[in-house]
């Protein structure tokens, strides 16, 4: 690799040849603000559409300013980032951005992690010389995602994010000059396009232009209603990540100190979406082997492989883009509704409680559970199973709002009938964890013997797409496994056009899983982040006396008192979901 001499700030530096001037001043710790710039470094993604011009430096022998993230520096370069020349351009690209920005910060979901916030109290922006017209656009406000273009400063990571690594090709740059918006095509709302609803241009947007819909207002008034019973359900990747709005380190668990806040915010029983992963485990695991069974006895017409389907972005993902596939994935619905179904049947029953008076809410890393939440199909007479689902960030704020801090509470346990879990359970959280937790159970199922090694891990790490075999006392399974809907694709492609040589496939919408969820504490594509995360749910599923989800002693009573069995017709009618093609339902409201 051949090595360029440069001078930045009067500071001599070797940097490789094509490496941007940004690149070459974070190399020796000097920052250069930026807005439009985005790196995503293990998806090896750098967003430079140099557009903002918020990065401009000096280049000796260069008449205008460069701007940083997309110049390249050239032999023999010398550099100066914070000249006054510097500093007067930056701040009057930043007034002219502001000029055409609402004064909402008071208001603004972004308020305190806005990037736009921070550069103008950076820069001391303490007034706008510029006015003129200001853009005004159509709020779009879907299940999951809020759209304030008003907001919007055409950084156009957004359109990266959906397009190059989610590969959805919802939004895009649309209309010129003034009137220009990013957008899903002839500006449609969210709903009526491809949208997946993971929330990953929502983790990347810098200003309030994309923000999560937020529920908090109502699961406070319904927690205020002495004629409500509310619960709540933790998803497992929270307990990674919560702590680290409280100035925790990455990967440290918070699950007692969680169930605590919970309940002197006031929930009325606070339990484990952990036990509805042990729950879809056990519908899921049978159903693989169902469909296992009918093919190994020569039956060809069998849907394999088997796609699992906890994850609500996947989801969609598949319903607008892979419809001819819709039969294939697994029929169980996930953690979160299962927990709904089993709550307002089960639990309202034993709590003594009517269903409409059961109010279900669902801490979730995952901004698609909004959405999911929603869908008519989880709904009975207009009742849906979970009533209302809050984002990690929306939990932090509202213990922020209500308690406080998180760091000084004592650890609480689960409440029972839905509290307990097994690691099998906790797992779910990351990539590969589904299946992982799927085979720990389908090898005892299949055998009738005990599993003594429980960890699969050829069927962990980070990379997009992986591939291994578990062998189940002789049956080999085959299995596929990605993360990222960008890499999902590559699976679906493989599917689609018979080159899949798999038993099962597990596919989630988010970098890392459930843990680099679109509602997660913000991680800026720092994989150190997702890895330290992934590593807690890892290490509370070996301290778990329960590794395995069939012998949690919750989900033996449940099935013993209500469901039966496994895949029997009371778990059908509860615990199963169908698939539509949701290309014709856009083209039908189109």
């Amino acid at each position: 690799m051949s090595l360029i001499n440069i001078k930045i700030n009067g500071k001599d530096i070797q940097v490789a040849a094509g490496t941007t001037v940004l690149q070459a001043a974070k190399k020796v710790g000097i920052e250069i603000p930026t807005l439009c710039h985005m790196n995503l470094h293990d998806l090896n993604i750098e967003h430079n559409p140099g557009g903002c011009r918020i990065c401009v430096v000096e280049v000796a022998g260069r008449r205008n300013l460069a701007p940083a993230c997309v110049t390249k520096v050239t032999e023999g370069m010398e550099v100066k980032t914070h000249t006054m020349r510097v500093l007067n351009a930056r701040k009057t690209v930043l007034e002219l951005i502001l000029s055409d920005h609402p004064f909402e910060c008071l208001t603004c979901a972004k308020n305190g992690t806005c990037d736009l916030q921070k550069l103008a109290q950076d820069l001391g922006v303490r007034e706008i010389h510029y006015q003129g017209e200001q853009s005004s656009y159509k709020e779009d406000n879907s299940p999951s995602i809020i759209r304030d273009m008003d907001k919007c400063i055409m950084c156009r990571r957004c359109e990266t994010m959906c397009n190059e690594v989610q590969t959805c090709g919802v939004l895009s740059g649309v209309n010129r000059g003034f009137d220009a918006v990013v957008a899903p095509a002839f500006e449609q709302d969210l709903i009526q396009s491809p949208c997946t609803f993971c929330g990953q241009c929502v983790a990347v947007c810098p200003t309030g232009a994309l923000t999560e819909r937020d529920y908090t207002n109502r699961v406070i008034r319904a927690l205020a209603d002495p004629t409500k019973t509310v619960i709540v359900q933790t998803a497992p990747a929270v307990r990674a990540a919560l702590g680290e709005e409280f100035g925790l380190e990455p990967g440290t668990l918070v699950t007692g100190k969680m169930v605590a806040a919970l309940r002197k915010i006031g929930f009325d029983k606070v339990y484990d979406t952990d036990f509805a992963a042990d729950l879809t485990i056990m519908e899921e695991a049978t159903e693989l082997l169902g469909r296992l069974t009918k093919f190994l006895n020569g039956d060809k017409d069998v849907k394999l492989p088997l796609l699992t389907s906890c994850c609500p972005a996947w989801v969609n993902f598949l319903e607008y883009q892979f419809p001819e596939l819709k039969d294939i994935p697994s029929t169980a619905k996930s953690p979160q509704q299962m927990f709904g179904a089993v709550a307002k049947t089960y639990i309202a029953e034993k709590l003594g409680v009517a269903r409409e008076d059961l109010i279900v809410v669902s801490i979730m890393p995952c901004l698609a559970k909004k959405y999911e939440a929603q869908r008519p199909e989880f709904a009975v007479n207009g009742n849906p199973d979970v009533d209302f689902a809050l984002s990690t960030r929306e939990l932090a704020h509202l213990i922020k709002q209500s308690i406080g801090d998180l760091k000084d509470l004592e650890e609480e346990d689960y409440d029972k009938l839905m509290g307990q879990s097994t690691g099998a359970g906790v797992i779910f959280g990351n990539t590969g964890g589904v299946i992982e937790a799927a085979c720990r159970t389908a090898y005892e199922f299949h055998t009738g013997k005990t599993l003594e090694k429980v960890d699969f891990k050829q069927l962990r790490g980070l990379e997009g797409v992986r591939t291994a075999s578990v062998d189940i006392d002789g049956l080999e399974l085959k299995l596929g496994i990605a993360h990222g809907l960008g890499n999902a694709r590559k699976l679906l492609e493989m599917v689609k056009n018979g080159e899949a040589d798999f038993h099962a496939i597990e596919i989630m919408a988010c970098p890392g899983g459930c843990i680099g969820g679109g509602g997660q504490p913000l991680h800026h594509g720092d994989s150190s982040i997702l890895k330290a995360r992934a590593a807690a749910l890892y290490r509370a599923d070996e301290e778990m006396k329960l590794r395995k989800s069939h012998e949690n002693p919750e989900i033996i009573s449940l099935y013993k008192e209500f469901l039966g069995q496994p895949m029997s017709e009371k778990a059908h009618h509860l615990l199963h979901t169908e698939y539509f093609d949701k290309k014709k339902v856009i083209y039908i409201e189109k």
